[in-house]
């Protein structure tokens, strides 16, 4: 949400509750730092606090000067030097490029000291230059040069009566305010306005400076038709979605551009000025939160509307130009003839919006179901400012009030007369509502003591009703621009905003209840495996679940979980892979010359079983590429590779008690599986997929099933083994094996032998020749044995090794090289 200072100050009071006194002015104004303090401790938390300029640098240090001198530069065709005078005490010598200086004029001065802010380019701050061997002290200015305008065709010359020695800034005036970017909670609608914030800052003062504050209010009831009379007739068929339906009409407007300080108001915000006729509706919107839409009054068939639903498939074409397909449950306001002009609440209609040639205007306020513009916004991916503020509620009570202050707006504004009575159809009044609080239950929940005549102050100041009080009770009546207020804690979380979110007191002790909680064991084996890769030098990290679904193929996407309401065109698939969002932080990070990189993510991929029945599945991935570390002085990193990660995987596997791992080789992927569950799959990650990615270095990827690890590590006791005090043996052998032979299968035969004293197996070279045979390699293997309860003997050992030769060779048809 953006706020404006300028603007919200309009709406605060000014030589009271705490503000510094004196004539009324800008000088009485809350100072933008403190605002920000009272906003961000009444939970309007302010994320940011930036000062707006109409024209950047606000023309600082530039001043009017008069050209007295312009002659020819010795030393340049199209250069002239010139002497100007600019209030100081000796005129200043300027080196001018521009075709149009002569003496005599009044012209804008960059003084030296002076920065500039160009249109484009960076700013330049103004130095004593020579230019083609004479001095010049500053720069007279173009438009495009300070930002003014876009015209380089020559100085800017100024009027005669222009003051010498003033400050530029005098003369254009330009626009400067303060902007504050709000981060409003959802629940938040009355606040969605200058006005909504300003009568929280005014409840702020009243209850801190113990003084009643008021926001000014902008509204009035002075609004009677003048003229000729037009009446537009008003019905609603759909009261249900459009409780309350308010407008006027106006005659004989005149639609041109806005007036200056209107279009900066808009301009400051955000908003794109367009005429002043939708500039007004605009200003009006961000003002008081309540959206309004000006239909062109000629174009108004019967001069009738019709609130209603038109039927499925209606073509309808908005102000984009697009045509569009209603569905049945979309709100319309139509014409007489029972034809869409607006689809009401969300966006106007192409047939019936105000246009230049417009003399006559329909004026709307209404209120809508919030839930009935929610869902045609999203239907047809319209997300205006006014189906934001209707699908979070807005007050019904002040259709009225916010209708006639625009109107007079208009009339002051674009010219006309009221030519109609206020048409007000609103059916079954919409009752406030009711909510009661315990004090003690605020002591409870807020752990502060209030008094009571505290918490009816603050009440009351956020416009509540005191209905009924009692000894330890409290009933109001909620104001209908807080739709979200309907239980007590609604009401404690109010008393608690505006007495301060800062003031909540820090609790001498704290109180827990115990609980067994399921999921200890995978919190647990997350932190142990976390650990682990930090200490391995890995970094976690954490990227979107939502993803593009242009980086899978159709197989994948028709097993995917496709968002309805896409936050964008590039978010529009829960992932079916962790892969591809892993890639998008390598590549970010590769892009950024950081090429050595080791992250691994705890995450979810998500997919369709069946219609409308999904499943999402928890995954440990790691990915890596470069060197395990940069190059030092005393040590050079060394580029993984497969092998690297495989190790990896290993030891997480050996944390989780899963010491027994099978490995086998599938479509070029690693499968690492225990007893017969699949836990992992690893591989080099393709170059198709890098390109998507513009990755030009090699990426391994493993993908650990983590909910099949916890189960499994639920299941494996890990228990301790003293440390054994008898030394182990190690012995070496050379297997002369197929060049196919996998050491996996070396290491299969070995467990098959089950060996109890065999402690480790080892793979440690890898040497293939011509000379050990046609498509053969040798296998460098050691083995380590260790009793637990006494010294190995040689003879022990020998019939062990004995066993493992006689095993390979009847396994792998090995030989063992002598």
């Amino acid at each position: 949400m953006t706020i404006s200072y300028n603007w919200l100050c309009d709406y605060l009071p000014t030589g009271q509750a705490g503000l510094p006194t004196g004539q009324g002015g800008v000088q009485d104004r809350i100072e933008p730092e403190r605002l920000s303090k009272i906003l961000t401790a009444i939970g309007l938390e302010v994320e940011s606090l930036e000062k707006y300029e109409s024209i950047k640098g606000g023309l600082r240090g530039l001043v009017i000067g008069e050209v007295l001198e312009a002659v020819q530069h010795p030393n340049a065709d199209k250069l002239r030097l010139t002497t100007v005078n600019t209030g100081g005490d000796e005129p200043l010598r300027i080196v001018c490029g521009a075709p149009n200086v002569a003496a005599g004029q009044k012209v804008v001065v960059a003084t030296v000291g002076t920065t500039i802010y160009p249109l484009t380019g960076e700013p330049v701050t103004m130095k004593v230059a020579k230019i083609r061997g004479e001095e010049s002290h500053g720069m007279i200015c173009a438009e495009d040069e300070i930002g003014i305008g876009e015209s380089h065709a020559g100085i800017m010359v100024l009027p005669d009566h222009v003051k010498v020695g003033a400050p530029a800034a005098e003369y254009f005036k330009p626009y400067t305010d303060w902007i504050f970017e709000i981060g409003l909670t959802p629940n938040r609608m009355d606040a969605m306005s200058h006005l909504g914030v300003a009568r929280d800052v005014c409840a702020y003062l009243s209850h801190h400076d113990k003084k009643q504050v008021k926001p000014k209010t902008p509204f009035s009831n002075n609004l009677k038709p003048g003229g000729s009379l037009r009446e537009v007739k008003v019905t609603v068929e759909n009261t249900e979605d459009c409780p309350r339906y308010s407008g006027v009409t106006i005659a004989n407007v005149s639609v041109q551009e806005s007036p200056q300080w209107l279009k900066d108001r808009l301009v400051a915000i955000g908003q794109r000025p367009i005429n002043n006729i939708v500039d007004i509706t605009n200003y009006v919107l961000h003002e008081t939160g309540q959206p309004l839409h000006a239909f062109d009054a000629d174009k108004i068939k019967g001069d009738h509307v019709i609130v209603k639903n038109l039927a499925e498939g209606t073509s309808f074409t908005t102000l984009d130009e697009k045509e569009r397909k209603l569905n049945a449950g979309d709100l319309m306001i139509c014409n007489g003839n029972s034809e869409g002009m607006c689809i009401a609440g969300v966006f106007g209609g192409i047939e019936s919006g105000v246009t230049d040639s417009t003399k006559n205007i329909f004026l709307e306020s209404a209120c809508f179901s919030s839930t009935s513009i929610r869902r045609t916004s999203l239907r047809h991916g319209l997300r205006t400012d006014a189906a934001t503020r209707f699908e979070k509620g807005v007050d019904i009570s002040n259709t009225v009030n916010v209708l006639k202050r625009a109107a007079k707006l208009i009339v002051e504004i674009a010219g006309g007369d009221i030519a109609s009575e206020v048409v007000d159809i609103y059916g079954e009044q919409k009752q406030k509502t009711q909510v009661g609080i315990k004090y003690h239950q605020l002591k409870r929940l807020s752990g502060k003591n209030y008094h009571p005549d505290a918490v009816k102050r603050i009440l009351e100041s956020l416009e509540f009703d005191i209905v009924r009080e009692g000894i330890d009770e409290l009933f109001v009546a909620v104001p209908h621009h807080k739709p979200d207020i309907s239980l007590p804690a609604d009401l404690v979380e109010e008393v608690i905003r505006i007495d301060g979110l800062d003031q909540i007191e820090i609790p001498t002790s704290i109180t827990i209840t115990p609980a067994i909680d399921d999921s200890v064991s995978r919190e647990g084996l997350k932190e142990k495996i976390a650990t682990y890769l930090v200490g391995q030098g890995f970094s976690e990290i954490m990227t979107n679940s939502i993803t593009n679904s242009k980086y899978y193929n159709d197989e994948v996407l028709n097993a995917s979980v496709k968002m309805i309401n896409s936050l964008s065109a590039d978010l529009d698939v829960m992932r079916p892979s962790m892969l591809e969002t892993g890639l998008e932080t390598m590549a970010f990070n590769l892009n950024r010359r950081n090429n050595h990189l080791r992250f691994f993510e705890f995450g979810k991929t998500y997919h369709q079983k069946d219609a409308g029945k999904y499943a999402e599945k928890e995954h440990l991935c790691i990915y890596t590429t470069g060197a395990d570390h940069e190059d030092v002085w005393n040590k050079k990193g060394t580029a993984g590779d497969i092998y690297q990660l495989k190790g990896i995987a290993t030891a997480l596997l050996a944390l989780a008690g899963l010491n027994d791992v099978q490995f086998e080789m599938s479509d070029g992927a690693l499968e690492i599986s225990y007893a017969k569950n699949n836990v992992a799959t690893l591989r080099q990650v393709s170059k198709k997929q890098l390109n998507r990615f513009d990755v030009r270095q090699p990426v391994y990827f493993l993908d650990m099933n983590f909910e099949t690890l916890v189960k499994l590590f639920g299941k494996n006791k890990i228990t301790y083994t003293e440390v054994s005090k008898y030394p182990s043996v190690t012995r070496d052998l050379a297997l002369l094996v197929n060049r196919s032979t996998a050491f996996a299968e070396v290491e299969s035969a070995v467990q098959k032998l089950k060996l109890s004293k065999l402690r480790d197996v080892r793979l440690f070279d890898v040497f293939e020749s011509d000379k050990l045979g046609k498509d053969k390699k040798s296998l460098a293997v050691s083995f380590t044995f260790q009793d637990e309860e006494k010294t190995m003997m040689d003879k022990e050992i020998d019939g062990m090794v004995a066993k493992l030769i006689q095993s390979f060779e009847k396994e792998l048809g090995a030989e063992i090289r002598k």
